[in-house]
């Protein structure tokens, strides 16, 4: 396999909340959130709150100062930075959306690091209003994914697409909902899944770990994603090197610069017929 590609969710995985929650409690909409809640698509829930805060005079510019105090675990950065420094395509797949998720990675210096962000539409009208829309629209047709996917986005049919696009690539896929389920099943032998521990993905995949054909990872904070993704990272650097030792050094040498640490220990998968618990 030639190179990287990290795919990363955004909510609770990147930043350690609900984005669409939290910009709803920060302007003071809980009330009326819980109001429609169950009533309405999310999606079209969350564009009618937007509607409303608009009505009400909350500005788009009131949203990003709230989503510019989102919080995120601080090793969260610097294992993004580092990761894209050492040369790997790095992407999101989340049921968030396009305002939120680059308001936030603009904030933090982290927009430039990612390729491709697959994700709801977010955008401002003419009348200044953020609009939020479905990035399938299920209204017309189904996605048809018999996975327990929300009926606006299957993850699972994003990665399959990046699969047929980038084979030659390993894949690692970080995430913690259960939309992040389905794609975690389209992952070959050779890649790796980094589910969120005592999250809904980790709870779907530890209840039948043998479904997983990629090496399954499973973190609890921040400082476990930087860890883990560092130690899988070098680990390619070594293999791809064939063998080639002065390679290795100059290569692990660059990365341990990019990122600001000495190298770490290495890092083991967990055995899918043992660590995990039914």
């Amino acid at each position: 396999m030639e190179g990287i590609m990290v795919v990363f969710d955004f909510d609770k995985t990147i930043v350690e909340c609900d984005s669409d929650n939290w910009v709803v409690d920060e302007l003071g909409f809980t009330e009326r959130y819980n109001q429609l809640l169950n009533t309405m698509p999310w999606n079209s829930m969350m564009d009618t709150l937007m509607k409303e805060m608009h009505t009400q005079g909350i500005t788009t510019d009131d949203i990003a100062r709230v989503l510019k105090t989102v919080p995120i675990h601080p090793r969260v950065i610097p294992a993004i930075k580092a990761a894209h420094a050492a040369g790997c395509d790095l992407r999101i797949v989340s049921d968030a959306n396009t305002f939120f998720i680059e308001t936030v990675l603009d904030h933090l210096g982290l927009k430039n690091c990612f390729t491709e962000i697959n994700t709801n539409p977010g955008y401002v009208d003419e009348q200044g209003r953020l609009r939020i829309l479905p990035i399938h629209d299920f209204t017309k047709t189904p996605h048809e994914c018999n996975n327990p996917c929300p009926p606006n986005m299957c993850k699972g049919l994003v990665i399959k697409r990046l699969l047929s696009e980038h084979n030659t690539k390993k894949f690692i896929y970080l995430g913690d909902g259960i939309g992040d389920y389905c794609p975690s099943l389209r992952l070959r032998e050779g890649d790796h899944v980094m589910p969120r521990k005592n999250y809904p993905v980790y709870d779907m995949i530890s209840s039948n770990p043998m479904l997983i054909r990629a090496k399954i990872h499973e973190w609890a904070d921040g400082e476990d994603l930087e860890r883990i993704l560092q130690s899988l990272i070098q680990e390619d650097i070594i293999i791809s090197s064939n063998g080639d030792n002065d390679n290795n050094v100059s290569r692990l040498f660059e990365f341990d610069c990019k990122l600001g640490v000495l190298p770490v220990i290495s890092h083991r998968a967990l055995p899918q017929t043992v660590c995990w618990r039914f």
